[in-house]
């Protein structure tokens, strides 16, 4: 393993004062791969790492939601292989990134993490945890849904597809519902999002193509495609906005049926960026889910209903 920095920036795993805006991107290679990550927050607990969606780079998370965590945990962010400042291909398929952020984690010397994946970086994590069990502790799935997703009130292509002025505001129309609060919310979650000087460059033309052949297998439809899913065991929050017009809101609730220990969460009058127009309702529920123990922990249980999942009757903080 080596671990590349840029000879003007100092490793931040020691010093948690650095947010969002000021963390420097550093480097670490696993399997030929020179993986672009940024690590900041309170060492001590498990590191969370986050996986991006479609387009995204490490710029593209919301620093309400980045530094809200980072509070009590660390938390890591990277770019998979291909994507933005990383090297490497962009595979076509999720269970190929899977494997390429598995080797990413393990290129930390990390043996334990939680992970968090939004849309297609929902999709990912999934996978993340189906690989490597051993190593995920528990799952944020945001905006997301299994394989085989049912997109067919999706509105991903004519989104996608349009022109907009400036710009940038392709992301209210992805994240955020028509209503007023919701756009007023994704007006300031952009002007959030765009105060980082030191930006990541866009994802290429190419590497957007090879993620979009990824969703297209994906979700196609197979025989026992839900299978896959009892192989996830840990506790697991989805979260989802109340009309997801990207992965459908649909998807999120056979995700919670299909999982063992899996808790819904849905934000109302929110689409597909649900976390990014409540982000301190989010960190607030994230927060919780992460920390706190496990019913099979409190004593004034009995055995039947010692469940696999956080409680909120034991705040034991792990």
């Amino acid at each position: 393993m080596v671990i590349h920095t840029r000879p003007e920036m100092i490793h931040p795993r020691q010093d948690i004062t650095h947010t969002h805006q000021t963390v420097p991107t550093q480097f670490v290679e696993a399997d030929g791969i020179r993986f672009a990550y940024r690590r900041f927050g309170k060492t001590g607990s498990v590191p969370l790492v986050f996986n991006q969606h479609f387009r995204g780079t490490m710029d593209y998370w919301d620093p309400a939601v980045t530094d809200g965590l980072a509070r009590n945990r660390e938390v890591i962010l990277f770019n998979n292989a291909g994507v933005s400042s990383s090297s490497g291909q962009v595979p076509t398929s999720f269970q190929e990134m899977g494997a390429n952020a598995i080797a990413f984690i393990k290129a930390l010397g990390l043996a334990k993490v939680d992970v968090l994946g939004f849309s297609i970086g929902g999709m990912v994590a999934q996978e993340i945890a189906v690989q490597a069990s051993d190593l995920v502790r528990r799952l944020i799935l945001v905006g997301t849904g299994p394989r085989g997703a049912d997109m067919s009130t999706s509105k991903s292509a004519e989104i996608f597809g349009g022109t907009y002025d400036p710009p940038e505001h392709l992301w209210l129309a992805v994240h955020f519902s028509p209503s007023a609060s919701s756009r007023a919310a994704g007006l300031a979650f952009l002007k959030r999002k765009l105060l980082r000087l030191d930006r990541d460059p866009e994802v290429s033309e190419e590497a957007a193509a090879a993620q979009r052949e990824a969703i297209g297998k994906y979700i196609a439809p197979a025989e026992s495609v839900f299978d896959y899913l009892r192989d996830i065991r840990q506790p697991t929050l989805i979260v989802q906005g109340s009309n997801d017009v990207i992965i459908p809101t649909v998807n999120s609730y056979v995700l919670q049926q299909k999982l063992a220990n899996a808790q819904l969460i849905l934000y109302p009058d929110a689409n597909h960026g649900s976390f990014y127009q409540y982000p301190e309702l989010f960190v607030s529920h994230a927060d919780q889910f992460l920390r706190s123990g496990l019913q099979g922990d409190d004593t004034n249980l009995r055995p039947s209903e010692r469940l696999p999942f956080p409680s909120i009757v034991s705040t034991k903080g792990i």
